[in-house]
């Protein structure tokens, strides 16, 4: 006997629940740096003081936990994805019109958390690979430098593990930069959402790499004054973070 069409298991729910989201994004112009950072700059002046107070309490957990011997290493990397899922919860708190709290910092260990630790967790092997790369050229060129006699060959292989260390760098960067926001707010998985994050970015290569050059300006003029300019320059590339992902995840 068929089921009567009244009844509360046959009658679907509205509005219907939406798709997961899939990673799509989109590409935007070279200039699109330019905005973000006036997004990230425009944040941080509405409330400076929450935000140094945040980027301070950042570093030190950061910092702390890097110094504890041998654990620390994979601490740092896992706790990593955790703190930025926090800070982007904080942007999008003062985007709404909410205020900055220091516990948005801890979001991140109450939602989405396996998620957040294993993306913390794949960072931590790619740069474990990468260490491992520089260190067999880096090594084999110093081992060949001594027993040949040849100190210019050693310091060339010494060079060029740095150089390859570098170049293995940028897309471990790219898989990492959307990823902690796509497991947060669109509750990706990890490996797709790394997949999604190393995509958005080589398809907007451009913007990231007008972003790249003048944070490379700013990264050094933080540091003049005995590094007290990365309690401003940090915020701001949190909301810069944030302005990407949502320019360039328009749907998510």
């Amino acid at each position: 006997m068929s089921a009567d069409a009244s009844s509360p298991d046959s009658t679907p729910t509205f509005p219907m629940a939406p798709p997961p989201f899939d990673g799509s994004c989109r590409v935007v112009p070279a200039g699109a740096a330019i905005e973000w950072l006036r997004f990230g700059w425009d944040l941080f002046t509405r409330a400076p003081g929450a935000w140094v107070v945040l980027a301070l309490v950042f570093l030190v957990l950061t910092l702390a936990v890097a110094m504890v011997p041998l654990a620390g290493a994979l601490a740092s990397h896992l706790l990593l994805p955790l703190l930025a899922a926090g800070v982007l919860q904080a942007v999008r708190r003062q985007e709404e019109g909410g205020k900055v709290e220091l516990n948005d910092l801890f979001a991140g260990f109450s939602r989405e958390t396996t998620g957040l630790v294993v993306v913390g967790l794949c960072y931590m092997l790619g740069w474990f690979g990468i260490l491992a790369v520089g260190m067999l050229i880096g090594g084999g060129s110093l081992v060949g430098g001594a027993a040949t006699g040849g100190f210019g060959v050693a310091i060339a292989g010494v060079l060029l593990a740095v150089m390859i260390s570098l170049a293995l760098a940028v897309p471990l960067f790219m898989a990492f930069w959307f990823a902690p926001a796509l497991v947060y707010f669109n509750h990706m998985q990890p490996v797709p959402a790394l997949k999604a994050s190393f995509s958005a970015c080589l398809k907007n290569i451009l913007p990231f790499t007008v972003l790249g050059l003048i944070m490379g300006v700013l990264f050094f003029v933080a540091a003049l004054p005995m590094g007290l300019g990365f309690l401003i320059l940090l915020p701001v590339s949190f909301a810069v973070l944030y302005a990407s992902y949502r320019d360039i995840f328009p749907t998510a």
